[in-house]
C-alpha cells in the first residue's frame, strides 16, 4: 500500500469510494509479495498492482463488483489456463487476493490514519480478518501506543494487537491462525497483519558525482538517502536535490551520532584515506546490512592494511563489499550507481548475480532474516 498512498489521501479528501485490493497469500513462485496492492475507485481509476499484470483485469472486474455490493471477497489466483484465457498466473504460483471495499466513513478513517502514519515515517500495522469466524475484512490498525477499529471480538482484538506489534518489531508480514476469541495455535480465524515500518536508510558518503547518481537510485529503491562529506562547498541541497538528507560533517563523526541499523546500508564513496579509515572502522563496530566501498584493487589493498593496523579483525574486513558493485562493465557514474544498487539487492535477497537465463530453480529468493 506504500506506493499507493498519493492516490489513497487524494481519493479520501475528495470522498471518492474505492475498492483496495490485497494480496495476503502466496504459494510457489509469484510476482508480487504478500501485501502488494491496488486500488480502484467507483469511476474506475485504477492504481498499483498485484501481480505485475497476470491477474490485473480481473481483479479490476472484483474490484468494482465490491463497490456495487459492498461484501469483502478472498479471490485465489493459480496457474493461468491458456486454453480457457481463463486469468492466472504464468509463473505457476498461486496467490490469494482479498478485495474489501473502502465506502464506510469508519474504514475509510482508518486507512486514512494508516496512511497518514505511513507517511509520517511512523511504524504502523494494518490487520485485516481474511476467512473465517469473523467478518472478512473487519480491520485494525495497530501501532506502538495506539489502535483503531476492531475486528469484532475483544479477545480477538488483543491477541492480534499484541502479535501485531511483534511482527512490527521485526519488519514482518504475513497470516496467523487464531480461535473465534484470540486463542492461538487455531485456525477458526485467518488474520492477516500487514506492517510498515520506516523506510531504511542509504548512507552516502563522499559528495561526488557516483554519490549523486548513488542518491538518486537509493531513492528510487525506497530507501531514505542521507549525503555525508566534510567539504561545505559539496555537501549542498543543490548538488543532492533527490537525498532526504545533506549533511556537513566529517564522515565518522556523523556516522558515530546517527541511527544506523539491520536494514541500513553504508555506500562510502569518499576513496581517501583520513576519511575512510576511522569511517569504516565506525562502520564495522554497527550492525549495518551492507559496507561498500569505492576504489581500485590497489586502493582497496591499502585501506585493508590500515583498517588492520587501526584493529579490525578478518570477521570485520569480510564485511566490506569493496571494491564496490557487481561487475556490470560500468563507467560512467549512473552506471555505477546501478552496479552499487544491484549489489544491494543482491545481498539482501541473496541472489547469485549471474544471469538468470544460466540458472534453474527458483527465480526468487527468500531473503535474509532481519533485513
Amino acid at each position: 500500500m506504500r506506493e499507493l498512498l498519493t492516490e489513497l489521501r487524494d481519493w479520501h479528501a475528495a470522498g471518492t469510494p474505492f475498492a483496495l485490493a490485497t494480496v495476503v497469500a502466496v504459494r510457489g513462485s509469484a510476482p508480487r509479495a504478500p501485501g502488494a496492492a491496488m486500488a480502484v475507485t467507483a469511476t474506475g481509476v485504477a492504481a498499483g498492482s498485484v501481480s505485475g499484470g497476470c491477474v490485473e483485469s480481473d481483479v479490476y472486474e472484483v474490484a468494482t463488483e465490491v463497490l456495487t455490493t459492498g461484501r469483502t471477497v478472498l479471490r485465489t489466483y493459480g496457474i493461468s489456463d491458456d486454453e480457457a484465457f481463463g486469468a492466472g498466473l504464468t509463473c505457476g504460483g498461486t496467490i490469494d487476493v482479498l478485495v474489501q471495499p473502502y465506502v464506510a466513513a469508519e474504514d475509510r478513517e482508518i486507512l486514512r490514519e494508516c496512511a497518514e502514519t505511513i507517511g509520517a515515517g511512523e511504524p504502523v500495522a494494518l490487520a485485516t480478518v481474511v476467512r473465517g469466524a469473523a467478518r472478512p475484512g473487519s480491520r485494525r490498525m495497530i501501532t506502538a501506543d495506539r489502535v483503531r477499529g476492531s475486528l469484532g471480538d475483544q479477545g480477538l482484538d488483543a491477541a492480534v494487537t499484541d502479535d501485531a506489534r511483534g511482527l512490527l518489531a521485526q519488519g514482518a508480514t504475513g497470516s496467523t491462525g487464531y480461535g473465534p476469541h484470540g486463542e492461538r495455535r487455531m485456525q477458526d480465524v485467518t488474520v492477516f497483519v500487514q506492517t510498515y515500518a520506516p523506510a531504511p536508510r542509504m548512507l552516502v558518503f563522499g559528495a561526488i558525482d557516483h554519490a549523486a547518481a548513488t542518491a538518486r537510485i537509493g531513492a528510487f529503491l525506497g530507501y531514505r538517502v542521507t549525503v555525508c562529506d566534510a567539504r561545505p562547498v559539496f555537501a549542498t541541497r543543490e548538488r543532492f536535490p533527490t537525498a532526504d538528507e545533506v549533511v556537513c560533517a566529517w564522515p565518522h563523526t556523523y556516522l558515530e551520532s546517527t541511527r544506523v541499523d539491520e536494514r541500513t546500508v553504508v555506500c562510502v564513496l569518499t576513496h581517501d584515506p583520513k576519511f575512510d579509515v576511522p569511517l569504516l572502522a565506525a562502520a564495522l563496530r554497527t550492525p549495518a546490512a551492507y559496507i561498500g566501498v569505492m576504489g581500485s584493487r590497489r586502493t582497496h589493498a591499502d585501506r585493508v592494511a590500515r583498517l588492520r593496523e587501526a584493529g579490525v579483525d578478518e570477521t570485520g574486513l569480510a564485511r566490506l563489499a569493496s571494491p564496490v558493485g557487481l561487475d556490470l562493465g560500468a563507467r560512467t557514474p549512473e552506471e555505477t550507481a546501478v552496479s552499487i544498487a544491484a549489489e544491494i539487492i543482491q545481498h539482501r535477497w541473496g541472489g547469485t548475480g549471474r544471469p538468470l537465463g544460466e540458472l534453474t530453480g527458483a527465480i526468487h529468493h527468500a531473503g535474509r532474516p532481519g533485513v
